[in-house]
């Protein structure tokens, strides 16, 4: 099942990366645009080996490393309660 955001947060685009925001809480999180490009890649249903896969393209990085920065993300903003959990 295709990653998503909780209902209750909005993605804002912006020249630094983008930003979060959780209406419910009116908390805010700030990624980089690193974060926005796996996180990008996750909504559009990619995997989480896809995603470390393009990082590893994009940025040359070790794809170990990638794959690590993908799950330490996504197991971030699950804990911030910024994604959905499938049902």
């Amino acid at each position: 099942m295709p990653l998503t955001l909780h209902p209750d947060v909005s993605l804002a685009e912006t020249d630094d990366g983008a930003v979060l925001l959780h209406q419910r809480t009116g908390r805010y999180w700030q990624l980089n645009p690193t974060g926005v490009l796996v996180l990008k890649n996750l909504l559009d249903g990619r995997t989480h080996d896809q995603a470390a896969q393009e990082l590893t393209e994009r940025h040359r990085a070790a794809p170990e490393a990638a794959r690590r920065d993908v799950a330490r993300l996504v197991d971030s903003l699950r804990a911030a309660d910024l994604l959905a959990e499938p049902r």
